[in-house]
């Protein structure tokens, strides 16, 4: 696994063998982040269920301002201090935490968020919906959902979906405030 592009092009990311994670594949991260790429530069990101760190680095070299890596797996964490220690990124906070608790917590806007949670969860409708109480989605900003089932992506009204496309057995979902 590699940052695709940007600043930080070409350099190994540890984390593809994590439990219980799957890293967002290279040519899916293509894909997405060229669909994304307005609204990368500048922004302040939040990547809620990080992994590895793989989307929320990409953003980051793509020209994001700063990034909030959360993760609830202390070795996920682990990963992603490594990971960041390695490419040498200073614009960015790892949080160890479950999403709730990360969600809450938070006092910034943010202009992009990714939601990549484990598939056999709720996780993302969970996710907007405390995005949403808590109004973390800046009036411009996109949420990117990621997962194996269309129905697993649920939103209110408040939003709109701007994108969807299947890669392969996932989905990639792209939302914003109406």
């Amino acid at each position: 696994m590699k940052v695709i592009s940007g600043k930080y092009k070409g350099r190994v990311l540890e984390g593809f063998d994590i439990n219980g994670t799957r890293p967002t594949m290279d040519r899916v991260k293509e894909s997405l982040f060229g669909t994304i790429q307005n609204y990368v530069p500048n922004s302040i990101v939040l990547d809620l269920f990080s992994g590895s760190g793989n989307l929320g680095i990409e953003a980051l070299s793509e020209g994001a301002s700063y990034a909030y890596l959360v993760d609830s797996n202390s070795k996920a964490v682990n990963v992603i201090r490594r990971n960041v220690k390695n490419i040498g990124i200073d614009s960015v906070e790892i949080i160890n935490s479950d999403y709730k608790k990360a969600l809450k917590s938070f006092n910034t806007k943010f202009d992009l968020i990714f939601l990549d949670p484990p598939y056999n969860t709720n996780y993302i409708e969970e996710s907007i919906k405390l995005i949403m109480e808590f109004d973390l989605l800046n009036n411009d900003g996109i949420i990117v959902c990621e997962s194996d089932d269309l129905n697993k992506i649920l939103y209110s009204n408040k939003l709109n979906k701007v994108k969807e496309k299947k890669y392969g057995d996932k989905y990639i979902v792209l939302l914003q405030k109406v």
